[in-house]
């Protein structure tokens, strides 16, 4: 067995406070420092150091460009644990905003991907701009690793594994109870037909769009769930084995037969 067959993930499900970066991030440091040794990855979910933010004033106040005081926390975090850490921060380029997910490493490295589908349902239409890029693929520690951001998960082409590309799927979200029978099953649905692992990362707590308590997951490629939570941190973690996946793909090759869609918005 290869190093890094064994990828240890661990998803925090944190009670996001309202448009308060330091007690978020006060919040996470305390979390850090708790995750289990020996884990290679910890995912924080959907904006997590600020909520979903919809006033423009309040936005042009604490939305941060990657090179300030949030991703600096992260990188050093992720030094100190030798973990990377993943999840979405509410970030400003010149004058747009974006809901950024982020994929720091230990050695600093960092990933970030702009969420692509923004809720029409919400503001989030009218107040972020979208991302432009496609999903990355990561390299980390053996494995391949793509991110998307909440309500990415409804849209299967976007989030299509060509040909095996990736090997984990993360997921941060803030998706409520009220539509939970969709978010568990929709993570199940991506892990099967991608042959992939998917780590679905749903804040905690409430705020007046809903409740999110008890819809973080972890599925294996199987789309059988394989996180065990511990109950004194809240944190769920799982154990996921490259050998079995490979093995998987190799005696079920069904990527062979997938239909390889091309996007063709003009941006990408």
């Amino acid at each position: 067995m290869d190093t890094y067959d064994i990828f240890r993930v661990a998803s925090a499900p944190l009670d996001i406070v309202w448009a308060d970066r330091d007690a978020n991030l006060a919040a996470v440091d305390a979390i850090v420092d708790k995750v289990e040794d020996g884990a290679d990855l910890l995912v924080l979910p959907e904006l997590f150091s600020t909520g979903y933010v919809n006033d423009p004033q309040l936005l042009a106040d604490i939305a941060e460009t990657n090179t300030g005081r949030t991703v600096d926390r992260l990188k050093e975090w992720a030094s100190r644990r030798s973990i990377a850490i993943a999840g979405s921060f509410l970030a400003r380029t010149a004058h747009r905003y974006y809901n950024r997910a982020f994929f720091i490493e230990p050695s600093g490295e960092e990933t970030y991907y702009d969420k692509r589908h923004l809720f029409s349902l919400s503001d989030e239409a009218k107040v972020y701009a979208q991302g432009v890029t496609n999903k990355p693929i990561i390299r980390f520690r053996g494995w391949n690793i793509s991110m998307i951001v909440c309500y990415d998960l409804r849209f299967p082409v976007w989030c299509r594994s060509i040909r095996n590309s990736y090997d984990l799927l993360l997921v941060p979200s803030n998706w409520p109870q009220v539509r939970g029978y969709a978010f568990e099953h929709l993570l199940i649905a991506r892990a099967i037909e991608n042959q992939a692992a998917v780590v679905g990362a749903n804040r905690g707590g409430e705020d007046e769009y809903g409740k999110y308590d008890g819809l973080s997951y972890i599925f294996d490629s199987n789309g059988k769930p394989v996180a065990r939570r511990d109950e004194r941190t809240g944190l769920l973690y799982a154990e996921l084995n490259r050998g079995r996946l490979r093995t998987q793909r190799e005696r079920f090759p069904v990527v062979y037969d997938a239909d390889e869609f091309r996007l063709t918005a003009p941006e990408l």
